[in-house]
C-alpha cells in the first residue's frame, strides 16, 4: 500500500520513471517492514505475555508510535537530503521515497494495528531462538562492555582511515554490467578500435576566416602534439594535421612538404579546395564553423578514470594560458559532464548530510529531552557509513555519481535501530527507575528480536538491487547493505557499552 501510494503522488506530481528511481519501490518496501516489525514484535511479546489482545495492541501503540514516527521523519530526512544531489532522478528517487516512508508510517499505525486485531491469533508456547540468542548478547555486552567500545572505536578509526582510497570515477560505459549488449559492444569498441571517451575543444581564432591565418593553425599543431605525449591519449583529430597533408599532397607527396602553409591566403586556398572535393553533401561545418573562425578539436581517449580526465583537462587549461592567453577553450563533452557532476554531486551530497545530520540531531535531542544521549547517539549514526566507505574504499576504490548519495540515504535509516535501543532504554530508566545495566537489558529484551529482524530485512532487500544490470543502482544497494548491518552491529555492541560508560553517574530522568 505504501509503494502504490508513493508511486501514485509521483504520478500526479508528474514525477518520471527513470533508473534511478525504480530502487524507490524496494526502499519503500523494505522500509514498511521495519515499522510493521517494531509495532508486532512487542503486540506478540506482550501477547504472550498473558495480555487481551486489544489491550496489547494499545499498549504497543503507546510504545512505539513515538519511536516510528522519529525514525520515519529522521528516515524521510536522509532521503530527502537527496535533494542536493547534481543530478534531477536522484531528488525523484529521494522524494518517491520519503513520501513512501511517511506513508508507511500512517498505516503502520491505522491500518496494521485494525487488521491484526481481526485475524485469530494465539498465544506462542516458547520465545523463539532469536530472542534467546538476544539475551545472551545482552549479558555479554554488559560484561565487556569496556573492552568493546574501545576495540570497535579503533575499528572505526581503522577503517575510516581507508575512506581517503576511493578515487572518483564515474564511466558512463560502465554503469551497465556486461550482461547487457550495449556494455560488450563498448568494450570491443574499446579494446580492438579506439576509446570511447573524448574531449572536445571549440578554438575561436582571432577574426573571421582565422582558422587559415598560420599563427592559429601552428597553435592547433602544437595543442594536438601537447596532447599525444600524454599518457591515455588514443588519438587527436584537428585541422591542423589536414592542412599539413593537403600541403604534401599538392607537392607530389614528398615527405619534406608534411607542414603548414605558411601563408593565409594559400591556407584558404587549400581548405576551399579541400572542401570542394568532398562527396556530394558533405562539408567541412562539423569540424569548421561558417563564418571560419573557430575549429573543433576532439581528443579520444582509451578509459580514464574520472580524475585523471578532469586533472588531464586541468593541464590542458593550464598549457593553453602558458601558450596562448588570448583564446578561452573548455574541454567539454559527455566525458567530461559525468566527471564534472559527479565531482560537483560529491560536494553537494556532503552539504546534504551536514543538513540531513543537523535536522535528526536536533529531532533526536528534543525526542529524548536529553543533549547528552542525543550527542552520544551521534557515534553509531555516524560510524556505519564512516566503516562502509573505508571498506569500500579496500575493497572496490571507486566512488561515483550514486554512492555519493548513499550517507545521506543511509544516515535516516541507521538512525532507526538507534532510536529504538534508545527509546526502550529512556522508558526502563525513566518510568521504571532502572539503573543503566537493567536498563540496557530491558532495551535487548524488548527491542532486539526486532532490530535483529529489521536489519536482515532491510540488508536483504536493499541486496536485492544487486542483480540490477545498472551500476547505479547494484552498487547503491550494496553499500547501503554493508552499512545496514554495520549499524546493527554498533547498536548491539557499540551504543550500549557507551551508555553504560557515560550514562552510569547521573542517569537522565527529567
Amino acid at each position: 500500500m505504501s509503494v502504490v501510494g508513493a508511486l501514485g503522488v509521483a504520478g500526479y506530481a508528474g514525477i518520471l520513471l527513470t533508473p534511478p528511481t525504480m530502487s524507490a519501490p524496494v526502499f519503500i518496501l523494505t522500509l514498511a517492514v521495519a515499522d510493521s516489525v517494531h509495532l508486532l514484535d512487542t503486540f506478540f511479546r506482550l501477547l504472550n505475555s498473558g495480555m487481551e489482545k486489544t489491550a496489547a495492541m494499545i499498549e504497543s501503540l503507546r510504545i512505539n508510535r513515538q519511536a516510528l514516527f522519529i525514525t520515519s521523519a529522521t528516515t524521510a530526512i536522509g532521503f530527502l537530503s537527496m535533494n542536493f544531489s547534481e543530478s534531477p532522478p536522484f531528488h525523484d528517487l529521494g522524494n518517491i521515497t520519503a513520501i513512501g516512508v511517511m506513508m508507511a508510517f500512517l498505516l503502520s499505525v491505522s491500518f496494521l494495528p485494525a487488521f491484526m486485531l481481526l485475524l485469530p491469533l494465539h498465544q506462542a508456547e516458547s520465545s523463539p531462538p532469536v530472542t534467546r540468542l538476544i539475551n545472551k548478547v545482552a549479558d555479554f555486552v554488559i560484561r565487556r562492555h569496556k573492552p568493546l567500545v574501545w576495540g570497535l572505536a579503533c575499528v572505526v578509526l581503522l577503517l575510516s582511515a581507508f575512506i581517503s582510497r576511493n578515487e572518483l570515477n564515474d564511466n558512463f560505459v560502465e554503469y551497465f554490467d556486461k550482461s547487457v549488449r550495449f556494455r560488450r559492444d563498448t568494450d570491443f569498441v574499446s579494446q580492438h578500435l579506439t576509446g570511447l571517451h573524448d574531449i572536445q575543444y571549440s578554438i575561436q581564432a582571432a577574426d573571421e576566416g582565422g582558422v587559415s591565418d598560420p599563427a592559429y593553425l601552428q597553435l592547433l599543431e602544437d595543442f594536438a602534439h601537447w596532447y599525444r605525449q600524454q599518457p591515455g591519449v588514443v588519438h587527436v583529430n584537428v585541422i591542423s594535421d589536414i592542412m599539413k597533408r593537403l600541403n604534401r599532397n599538392l607537392h607530389g607527396d614528398k615527405p619534406a612538404w608534411n607542414r603548414l602553409p605558411q601563408q593565409r591566403d594559400l591556407a584558404a586556398q587549400y581548405l576551399l579546395l579541400y572542401e570542394m572535393s568532398l562527396p556530394y553533401g558533405l562539408d567541412l561545418t562539423n569540424q569548421i564553423n561558417l563564418q571560419k573562425s573557430a575549429s573543433r578539436m576532439i581528443v579520444t581517449l582509451r578509459n580514464p578514470s574520472s580524475n585523471e580526465l578532469l586533472l588531464l583537462v586541468d593541464r590542458a587549461k593550464i598549457w593553453l594560458q602558458q601558450h596562448a592567453p588570448g583564446i578561452q577553450a573548455e574541454g567539454s563533452g559527455p566525458s567530461v559532464m559525468f566527471s564534472r557532476v559527479g565531482a560537483r554531486n560529491i560536494n553537494s551530497m556532503l552539504i546534504g548530510t551536514v543538513v540531513a545530520l543537523i535536522l535528526i540531531s536536533v529531532i533526536l535531542i528534543l525526542a529524548f529531552r536529553s543533549l547528552k544521549i542525543g550527542l552520544i547517539s551521534l557515534i553509531p549514526n555516524l560510524a556505519p557509513a564512516a566503516m562502509a566507505f573505508g571498506l569500500w574504499g579496500i575493497w572496490v576504490g571507486e566512488v561515483g555519481l550514486s554512492l555519493a548519495v548513499v550517507v545521506g540515504l543511509t544516515l535516516g535509516i541507521v538512525v532507526d535501530d538507534t532510536v529504538h535501543f534508545l527509546s526502550k532504554y529512556l522508558r526502563a530508566r525513566r518510568e521504571q527507575g532502572l539503573s543503566a545495566e537493567a536498563a540496557v537489558r530491558y532495551a535487548f529484551s524488548t527491542v532486539g528480536n526486532a532490530l535483529f529482524i529489521t536489519s536482515v530485512v532491510l540488508a536483504c532487500g536493499f541486496m536485492i538491487l544487486t542483480l540490477s544490470s545498472f551500476t547505479l543502482n547494484s552498487a547503491t544497494g550494496l553499500l547501503t547493505a554493508i552499512t545496514i548491518v554495520l549499524a546493527l552491529i554498533t547498536d548491539f555492541f557499540l551504543l550500549p557499552g557507551l551508555l553504560l560508560m557515560l550514562d552510569r553517574p547521573s542517569g537522565v530522568r527529567t
